[in-house]
């Protein structure tokens, strides 16, 4: 009874059941928070609004403002606003380079991914309007509904290295974002006055700081014009148990203040616990969730990608193994060497291109004097004389093999591996083909 002593008299008065409905209730409002969050973020250090944002270079082993950088394409970015549309995004064909343009609404689900998979490089001509618009969609313009007012296109074309930033910066400037009273009368898109904001904290450290009753009020608010999903009418049945209704404050006790800050803390923590746990492994390697992009009811999953990587793209359009051991299941580290070999045949089945990038154990960039963090089919690689192909994973320069294969990491520090697949093949999707075990050599 002494121990009781120490526990916050309220504790003794919670109900197992609360503390679930709450926890369901942040993990399933996370997104659509973590959403606004990076949409607030970005208007404040990136860009405005409603307008493109093109990043013109790869990030280097400094970068830090995202973890597992791409160093596959160049990104051509925006939030659009909705209640200010319509607005027309045209893609001009687009041969030389794989492009790919997911548009992903406030709750984190791709609504549209028009690119080199669906239209074949022959361009797009999108009339992207809110769900409840009535006019009339031009002609030449295919229409687009979204379903939340935030939206946030994340485009990536294909970029074999910095020799092609000229040909990729062409194919970026040829993507135009305007809005339909501007396109008709052929109006370049206007340019608002901005200016960059002092840096600010990024969006995982806001929300970590964020109150339980400030994210619960947010979500709330945010509901109103970023609508649920008609599938969510039993959770937003729940979150009404919890006194949580779109565009209604908060009428909270305190006593419920405690319950659902402390019901916040239960799901993170058995967030961190399921993320700690030894994922399903083939060969070392784990590959995300087909669903990932389009999650229907599966809220937790949702959730735990917004946390760890928000912005993902379809399987269809990209995937993305990874593997922190070898094929015996030991941590992956520079004081070993090691080789990573596909059979003939066997490389990854795709219809774009494919990857494999090592990143320290902080998700970041390895640095090295070659300044190379990448490996695939872009570079010059040298296959053995059976068909087959050795990428080598190892600190120094490997002594009887290519230095075009080797991929460096850094000498005693663990390290991971990402193979990226862009528009895989059946085979990639459906399980029948499978990355190889990372071999230790000593």
């Amino acid at each position: 009874m002494a121990a009781l002593a120490v526990v916050p008299v309220f504790l003794l008065y919670l109900k197992a059941g609360d503390l679930r409905l709450g926890a369901e209730a942040y993990l399933y409002g996370y997104p659509l928070v973590m959403m606004d969050l990076t949409r607030a973020h970005a208007a404040r250090t990136q860009g405005p609004e409603n307008r493109l944002l093109r990043v013109r270079s790869f990030p280097g082993a400094d970068f830090r403002d995202v973890v597992r950088p791409n160093v596959d394409t160049l990104y051509t970015s925006a939030f659009i606003d909705m209640a200010q549309g319509p607005w027309v995004f045209e893609m001009p064909a687009n041969a030389p380079r794989y492009e790919l343009m997911p548009f992903m609404d406030a709750w984190t689900n791709v609504f549209a991914a028009p690119g080199t998979r669906l239209n074949g490089g022959q361009g797009a001509r999108l009339l992207l309007a809110a769900a409840d618009w009535q006019g009339e969609v031009p002609a030449g313009l295919s229409l687009v509904r979204a379903p939340t007012r935030i939206v946030w296109l994340i485009g990536r074309t294909q970029t074999r290295g910095a020799a092609d930033y000229p040909l990729v910066h062409r194919l970026q400037d040829g993507l135009t974002l305007r809005h339909l009273t501007d396109w008709q009368t052929g109006r370049s898109a206007s340019v608002p006055a901005w200016k960059a904001e002092p840096p600010a904290s990024p969006p995982i450290a806001q929300m970590q700081a964020m109150a339980t009753t400030e994210f619960f009020a947010r979500l709330a608010r945010l509901m109103v014009d970023n609508p649920p999903a008609a599938m969510d009418a039993p959770v937003l049945q729940k979150l009404e148990q919890l006194g949580l209704r779109p565009g209604q404050a908060l009428d909270w006790t305190l006593m419920q203040r405690g319950e659902m800050a402390l019901a916040r803390w239960l799901a993170e923590r058995r967030v961190a616990s399921e993320l700690a746990k030894p994922r399903e492994l083939v060969n070392g390697w784990s590959t995300p969730p087909a669903l990932l992009g389009r999650y229907g009811q599966d809220y937790n999953t949702r959730a735990v990608v917004a946390m760890v990587g928000l912005g993902a793209n379809l399987p269809a359009d990209a995937m993305y193994p990874s593997a922190r051991v070898d094929g015996q299941g030991r941590p992956l580290n520079g004081s070993r060497r090691y080789r990573l070999h596909f059979k003939a045949g066997t490389l990854p089945p795709v219809r774009a291109f494919w990857s494999v990038t090592a990143y320290s154990a902080d998700d970041f960039l390895i640095a090295n004097a070659l300044q190379r963090h990448a490996l695939g089919d872009r570079d010059p690689l040298v296959f053995n004389t059976d068909g087959s192909l050795d990428l080598w994973l190892q600190a120094e320069a490997p002594t009887q093999a290519p230095t075009s294969n080797w991929l460096p990491v850094r000498r005693g520090e663990d390290f991971l591996l990402n193979a990226r697949l862009y528009w895989p093949r059946h085979e990639a999707l459906d399980g029948r083909w499978t990355m190889p075990a990372v071999e230790r050599l000593d």
